[in-house]
């Protein structure tokens, strides 16, 4: 999906903006415990285009003292990466020399800008908004992000602006197989190893991959195409200084992908950015495997893989299912098991299973473990069955949704992996009401 940077000083309402653009407050809280996270992307899906959406105030914080600075490295991070940028302005605060220096930049990249002025909540601040004029500009979109004024035509802008959505790629039959991880994890060398020769260029220093690389493959018999996120891109000392950002290229290539290959530097450990990246991939319902690279590094003993298994298993919480792999890139060491792993995720992933099978276990796992009693009445699950592939989803109907309990939920799930094989990738269920 094409990508839109929201920029501007704090408090001008990006945040407000970035909601009311989505169409609903961005505080995702998942199913399991330990992994709610706050967020500053959403994939806004419901128009002819989609795209994703980035709020690039959300990613740190902003001292009153680095205000300016921090204002040119997001500008800069929008101008290389996204495809829009919407620069807020704040109508109550006026035209600072903060938006004319950063107008000023803007002005002279070669990406579309749509300049908005917000908090502008009736005619008369309308009226006065005419200053940000002085920037030079020939438009701007007076909004109110709070109360939803003028939002619908900076829509209309932001679609006018975004390439035509590209056309459903063939997914019969190749795996699309996506390596993402922080820069300098070692990614292109994996990949380099995996495909038995440099396809990409790999090198010590980071950032050196400039744009994800597909590279089409045979293995065991079946087609994939290697996406190479190793090309988020580093350009200059602005975003060296914002790695966080670096996430950005790396939702670029989770979007084509079926499987990911999050990959870990095993002599740095596991960092926030790791489990922010890996919280994107199980967001977008994709097949997970984990992978530590440069594991020849570390001085170890009998317990050192089961302590550092344990680690990830313990801040991966969210991905109980994904394996996990230990493997150096540099010597080849494991690298063979790669592959093999991420087949079997595959297979996993585009399995579907028949509603008659399915409705078996439902019945053997009510039988066993019947469900609590709601509003004293007792909740009915009625049947079973798959309604998507990658990931396998499915839909129990019952009488009464809200009455299956978080415990529950987790309960069937289990109950769905372990006769099924779903041990390595992630699986859905939806529950829905429907009368006797």
């Amino acid at each position: 999906m094409s990508v839109v940077a929201i920029v501007g000083r704090p408090n001008v309402g990006k945040s407000t903006l970035f909601n009311r653009i989505f169409g609903q407050r961005k505080a995702i809280v998942e199913d399991f415990p330990g992994v709610t996270r706050d967020r500053n992307y959403a994939d806004v899906t419901r128009y002819a285009k989609p795209f994703t959406l980035i709020d690039t105030g959300g990613f740190e914080p902003v001292s009153d003292e680095r205000m300016l600075v921090q204002m040119r490295e997001q500008s800069q991070l929008a101008i290389e990466e996204a495809d829009v940028i919407v620069f807020v302005m704040d109508a109550r605060g006026g035209l600072t020399p903060s938006d004319q220096e950063v107008a000023g930049l803007l002005r002279r990249v070669k990406k579309p800008v749509l300049y908005v002025v917000n908090k502008v909540d009736g005619d008369r601040q309308e009226e006065e908004a005419c200053e940000f004029y002085g920037l030079g500009i020939e438009s701007f979109y007076p909004v109110s992000a709070e109360h939803g004024r003028g939002i619908g035509d900076l829509l209309d802008g932001i679609l006018d602006e975004l390439p035509p959505a590209p056309a459903e790629e063939d997914e019969s039959n190749e795996v699309r197989l996506a390596v993402i991880g922080r820069p300098n994890v070692g990614k292109s060398s994996l990949v380099n190893k995996l495909l038995g020769y440099d396809r990409v260029v790999a090198n010590p220093t980071a950032g050196t991959t400039r744009d994800s690389v597909d590279t089409p493959f045979i293995y065991d018999g079946q087609r994939y195409v290697l996406i190479d996120t190793a090309g988020i891109r580093r350009k200059g000392k602005v975003s060296q200084k914002l790695e966080k950002y670096s996430v950005i290229q790396a939702l670029k290539g989770m979007d084509r992908a079926h499987v990911v290959m999050v990959v870990i530097d095993a002599e740095e450990g596991i960092t926030e950015q790791d489990l922010t990246i890996a919280g994107y991939a199980y967001d977008r319902g994709r097949a997970i495997v984990l992978v530590v690279n440069k594991w020849d590094t570390l001085t170890k003993d009998n317990r050192t893989m089961k302590k550092f298994s344990d680690e990830v298993r313990m801040q991966f919480k969210f991905l109980p299912f994904a394996p996990i792999l230990f493997v150096s890139a540099l010597t080849g060491q494991r690298v063979a098991k790669v592959m093999d792993t991420v087949a079997d995720v595959a297979f996993q992933f585009n399995r579907k299973i028949s509603t008659s099978e399915l409705n078996r276990v439902l019945k053997e796992a009510e039988e066993a473990h019947p469900p609590a009693m709601y509003q004293g009445k007792r909740v009915k699950l009625f049947y079973m069955t798959q309604t998507a592939v990658r990931p396998p989803t499915f839909t129990v109907f019952v009488n009464k949704e809200k009455g299956i309990h978080f415990s529950y939920r987790r309960y069937l799930a289990n109950k769905i992996r372990e006769p099924f094989g779903f041990s390595g990738c992630p699986i859905r269920i939806n529950y829905r009401d429907r009368e006797h």
